[in-house]
């Protein structure tokens, strides 16, 4: 997969939005927010080449504290796939 070009994260009011750039990207009706967790993945892999197995590496290592039970793979692949088909729904990456 990977991030169509044409768009960029912006901080907006304390919010991440996603934000078209062009006239080919523009639609008013489908504005695109992130939570901190969805925003750090995209800008990891804009403008990249990405797999699932990337983005569950990128929030294993990242999110990991050294104080807590190791987070599970599984559990967090299964958020994964459903953060890309957002992203896929909203034509954000391609597959």
């Amino acid at each position: 997969m990977k991030a169509k070009t044409g768009f960029a994260l912006r901080e907006i009011c304390g919010e991440q939005i996603m934000v078209a750039e062009g006239k080919e990207n523009i639609d008013y009706t489908n504005v695109i927010s992130m939570n901190e967790t969805s925003a750090f993945l995209w800008e990891k892999v804009s403008g990249k080449e990405f797999t699932i197995d990337d983005l569950v590496k990128l929030l294993v290592e990242n999110y990991q504290n050294e104080d807590e039970s190791p987070l599970d793979p599984n559990a967090v692949r299964a958020d994964v796939e459903a953060l890309v088909q957002k992203w896929l729904e909203a034509e954000i990456v391609e597959p």
